[in-house]
């Protein structure tokens, strides 16, 4: 399939997905335009690279539905200051679209084999770090962040990240709720984050936060 394919694909993902949706903010649709998500999974996943479900990508993982990471992104409300944190790096696809948005991103991956392909599919962007670590531990080196999204649906949010954020920061992310996944977002407030969920929304499950269930908010 070629270049002027997927290009339409993209388009067509933008206007069936984003667009009838609440992903509103015009920097996020740019960026989402921008990022060839086709480049992010493997060949034989090529043709569906643009789905709006999850993706295989190796390693018992897949990416994030592009309308559930549009959503998050859009509720962040990320400005060109702003210095996040994404857990879930995955193959990099949302740190590339973050790249085009905020002024850093320090992406956290679990699995060695995707912590390289994420570094080798983001070589040439000099405001985004890959750092193999568990999901639910962050990256306190880089403390504080402005931001931090959960690209995935975690069983619960450990307590823990609240530290990694600045006063003011927020969290987007997804959580399991009753059976049915729903988007929140959280706000700082002293040492905790206040959470509210702002839409129910498929997505993909991302790893290590069944481990967390102790910290449930």
């Amino acid at each position: 399939m070629g270049h002027e394919n997927f290009r339409e694909m993209r388009k067509a993902m933008v206007v069936s997905q984003l667009r009838t949706t609440d992903v509103s903010d015009p920097r996020v649709i740019a960026a989402m335009s921008h990022v060839a998500r086709e480049d992010f999974v493997p060949a034989a996943s090529r043709e569906v690279a643009y789905s709006d479900r999850g993706v295989n990508i190796g390693e018992g993982r897949a990416l994030n539905a592009p309308l559930a990471t549009g959503r998050l992104l859009n509720t962040a409300e990320l400005t060109k200051d702003d210095n996040v944190l994404l857990i879930g790096a995955a193959t990099g696809y949302t740190a590339a679209v973050l790249a085009q948005l905020v002024s850093s991103v320090v992406a956290v991956e679990q699995s060695g084999k995707l912590v390289a392909k994420a570094k080798n599919n983001l070589g040439g962007l000099d405001n985004v770090r890959i750092e193999k670590a568990a999901h639910t531990e962050g990256f306190a080196e880089g403390a504080p962040y402005s931001v931090i999204i959960i690209d995935g649906i975690a069983d619960s949010i450990p307590a823990n990240l609240a530290d990694q954020l600045s006063a003011d920061g927020r969290l987007v992310g997804a959580v399991v709720d009753k059976g049915v996944a729903r988007l929140l977002i959280g706000h700082k407030a002293g040492t905790g984050i206040g959470y509210q969920f702002f839409a129910d929304c498929g997505g993909v499950a991302l790893p290590g936060f069944e481990q967390a269930k102790s910290f449930s908010f």
